[in-house]
């Protein structure tokens, strides 16, 4: 049934299993068997690249500088527009394959480059579309509110939202036409504020959604306070929290996501990793894979947590595993290798899980299988001719 049978001693395990006949058997003598990678927050379907956008940031134009002249998130809208469903889900399955290569088995997916009613649907279709063609868990995330379209206020495109978006969603969750399992808005200054986000988020989690959104990333807003008031599931970015926010969250049981890749790219402060988990936070990673952080990687973010937001190995792992899937309500079935679980696994090429970390980038080499629900999805032959680390 693709769920853990039994983790212990292999002895022990022979005895039990004895008269059981396997149709493959891995010798996985001098490596090391890891939970599959959650990565508890991404933007997988768009159209048009920005790497153009990347030799501004590092010439020095800021995030809100490249937004406020037509570029970021509206350039992708307009890309993303133009572009059929059958288009984004062939790029969206590309990106959730390269995801998969690097250790990612369950893979949170928003929407949010659409704006409208229409080309926002479009997103969650093709999601729906990956979730039941590729092996990949996918958890799936409605972004309308990702960004004032252009032409109204933040009021006007709030109250589209809650008129006639989420009843629309509502009507195809309650038809199984599309599954959705959160709700995200990107409370921010000059973006949404926290009126606005509070009356979008309880309105999703008035129709079933999870709250799951991204809080206190450029300037601080109180948004960990407003998450933790409405029993946020998750809040993501962080990098401007309030002390009173961080004690807030971690009375809530409210994962943060942190995303170091995003901190590293726009040369933002680190989110204070350290600090939350003294607080008894829930640090949860995701890798932010978008237009402006491309990065499908979750060992490579596991090492920038640890370098920069000086997480030790063991926290990053469980940040990366566990922790994320709670950020993704979904820590009962995914995140850890425990008997009644889905059998969603890596076995990397070392008898030393640790190089997954310290290897930067090295996990195309590293990763010897990866396995969803107990089958065999990625066998990289690459391993075989290496001997272990």
């Amino acid at each position: 049934d693709g769920c853990i049978k039994a983790v212990g001693q292999a002895d022990v395990i022979r005895n039990e299993f004895s008269e059981a006949t396997f149709e493959r058997i891995i010798d996985c003598s001098g490596k090391c068997v890891l939970p599959g990678l959650v990565d508890a927050h991404t933007h997988p379907v768009w159209a048009g690249d920005r790497v153009h956008e990347f030799a501004m940031k590092l010439a020095g134009a800021s995030y809100m500088e490249i937004h406020q002249a037509g570029g970021g998130i509206h350039f992708t809208v307009e890309h993303t527009w133009k572009a059929t469903e059958d288009e984004l889900l062939a790029t969206l399955q590309q990106r959730l394959g390269r995801m998969l290569r690097a250790g990612s088995t369950l893979v949170e997916c928003k929407s949010g480059y659409g704006l409208d009613l229409d080309t926002e649907l479009k997103m969650l279709r093709a999601i729906e579309r990956a979730r039941k063609s590729t092996d990949i868990g996918i958890s799936s995330t409605y972004c309308g509110a990702h960004a004032v379209p252009k032409g109204k206020t933040a009021t006007e495109a709030t109250d589209d939202i809650i008129n006639n978006h989420l009843p629309k969603l509502k009507e195809l969750k309650l038809s199984g036409e599309i599954h959705v399992n959160n709700i995200d808005v990107f409370c921010e200054k000059g973006v949404f504020d926290l009126e606005s986000t509070r009356r979008i988020l309880q309105a999703g989690k008035d129709i079933g959604l999870q709250i799951n959104f991204h809080g206190d990333e450029l300037h601080p807003m109180k948004s960990a306070e407003l998450g933790a008031e409405l029993g946020a599931r998750a809040i993501s970015h962080l990098e401007e929290v309030s002390d009173e926010g961080i004690v807030a969250m971690a009375r809530a049981k409210c994962a943060a996501v942190l995303l170091p890749t995003t901190a590293y790219m726009l040369r933002l402060k680190q989110p204070q990793a350290r600090k939350m988990l003294e607080e008894g936070v829930i640090v949860a990673l995701g890798s932010d894979f978008n237009p402006n952080a491309y990065c499908f990687s979750m060992p490579m973010v596991m090492h920038l947590a640890c370098v920069n937001m000086k997480m030790s190995m063991n926290e990053a792992l469980a940040a990366a595993t566990i922790n994320a899937a709670y950020a993704l309500g979904k820590s009962d079935t995914h995140g850890s290798l425990e008997v009644g679980k889905q059998g969603d696994l890596l076995i990397i090429n070392s008898s030393r899980w640790e190089h997954l970390i310290y290897q930067f980038g090295g996990h195309e080499a590293l990763i010897n299988y990866v396995i969803v629900k107990g089958k065999v999805i990625y066998e990289n032959e690459r391993c075989e001719a290496m001997s272990s680390y």
